[in-house]
């Protein structure tokens, strides 16, 4: 080969590796300007330190809220199991004690058929008798008052009526049988002889 051709040669060789070359700077310089860019654009879209502040504002705003009305319902659940555990166990002492109380009726009768007061068997069976009422006290369970008392439909049960002039109009004459509450609910009226 000779000198010329050898020439040409390395300058077409060189040529291409220039061209090449510039390519490659082009392409690098256009990514670089695509990736600036997206740069450009994601940091346009990143929210300012105000935005972020404004956000954790209202998230925290909104945590606040659900606390408040997690915080409500528990409270009222709270109080309704409450009254549900206070209504359950008073209607289990009203329950109980509408069984004891013709017990009560049974040592009443048994301490009025006693002739001699003064006995042992009668001191046994008031004891037990005085037992059972400090043990209905104790529950929260009252006599009715019905004896010289305006007659209440609500307390007392009129099983008889009577014509006298002792009495004023609608008061309880007699008692037969004593009623009892707890609380404010009756658990037996007072059986009652009513003057009219």
């Amino acid at each position: 080969m000779s000198r010329e051709n050898t020439d040409e040669i390395k300058e077409k060789f060189s040529e291409e590796v220039t061209n090449e070359e510039t390519k490659e700077e082009i392409s690098e310089e256009t990514s670089c300007e695509e990736g600036a860019s997206q740069e450009e654009g994601e940091a346009s879209k990143e929210p300012t330190i105000e935005e972020e502040l404004e956000k954790a504002k209202q998230e925290a705003k909104d945590n606040w809220d659900k606390y408040l009305r997690q915080y409500a319902e528990f409270q009222n659940y709270r109080s309704r199991t409450d009254k549900e555990k206070s209504e359950m166990y008073s209607n289990g002492v009203r329950s109980t004690v509408e069984k004891l109380l013709p017990l009560i009726d049974n040592f009443e009768r048994a301490l009025d058929s006693f002739e001699n007061k003064e006995s042992a068997d009668y001191e046994g069976v008031e004891k037990m008798h005085k037992q059972f009422l400090t043990l209905l006290e104790e529950l929260g369970v009252k006599e009715i008052p019905a004896e010289g008392e305006s007659f209440d439909p609500n307390l007392h049960a009129a099983v008889m009526h009577i014509e006298d002039e002792k009495y004023d109009t609608n008061v309880v004459a007699e008692v037969f049988q004593k009623g009892y509450k707890h609380g404010d609910k009756v658990i037996r009226p007072s059986m009652v002889k009513v003057a009219n």
